[in-house]
């Protein structure tokens, strides 16, 4: 199949950047989608030209690196799929297939389709975490946790920080990572603790980068690769106002 591709480029985060279009002849409809990437960037640097840069690690739906906007939605039109698992058989023999990378403030373009997303970091380290010695990971089968809250907790847990989230609102808020993570753990016996400073220091940290409000537009979920509730989102609020009414 033949498609043409319409890519973001830019050299560097103060440079402009702009889009170029690129045909490319013979993709496979059983390449993923970053196989077809490569296959464009073994084609440009046989042409001599400068390959498309791009992020990817563990391609199997689990690491969240390889983020892209893919045709006006955050990893492409496909629900509960990472752009490592989007596959070219979705779409069309000579369609045009715009690229991009995540569009949030708080997400700095470094150059072409890859992001600065260590404000994800920055988030965790102010209180995705437990400092109590809890025991290895077998002592953990030993606490009893009710049915339900163990599946809340492991729903949330599944959340990659790819930032999707973000690149789907239109705040570039990013509550529905912050709420996951502070859901899991606000729902584990291990997790409580800490419960309180844990939900204020993450949400200031959230607020000091510069992400957006939430609005509650939904738009977080519908294209989260992992399905994650904005249901999350009421947890957090919770966890914060308690937090707040205890100071």
């Amino acid at each position: 199949m033949k498609i043409y591709l319409k890519i973001w480029r830019q050299k560097s985060p103060k440079d402009k950047g702009r889009f170029e279009m690129y045909p490319l002849d013979g993709v496979s409809p059983e390449m993923s989608f970053l196989e077809m990437l490569d296959y464009l960037n073994k084609t440009l640097i046989k042409e001599g030209k400068e390959p498309v840069v791009f992020e990817s690690d563990c391609r199997e739906g689990i690491c969240g690196t390889c983020g892209l906007y893919i045709n006006g939605r955050p990893h492409g039109n496909l629900r509960k799929t990472t752009t490592c698992e989007l596959y070219m058989r979705e779409f069309a023999d000579g369609e045009t297939i715009t690229v991009e990378p995540w569009r949030a403030g708080a997400f700095p373009v470094v150059k072409d389709l890859v992001v600065d997303r260590h404000a994800f970091e920055k988030i965790m380290q102010a209180g995705g975490f437990i400092t109590v010695n809890a025991g290895a990971a077998p002592d953990a089968n030993t606490i009893p946790i009710p049915r339900d809250s163990f599946d809340k907790a492991f729903e949330a847990a599944t959340c990659i920080g790819c930032g999707a989230c973000v690149a789907a609102c239109k705040n570039a808020s990013a509550m529905l990572f912050v709420a996951a993570k502070v859901s899991h753990l606000a729902l584990l016996p291990q997790g409580k603790p800490e419960a309180a400073r844990r939900a204020k220091a993450m949400v200031a940290k959230m607020d000091e980068l510069g992400f957006g409000s939430c609005t509650n537009t939904g738009a977080c979920e519908a294209e989260c690769p992992k399905g994650i509730s904005i249901a999350n989102i009421a947890r957090l609020n919770r966890e914060f106002l308690k937090a707040n009414l205890k100071e």
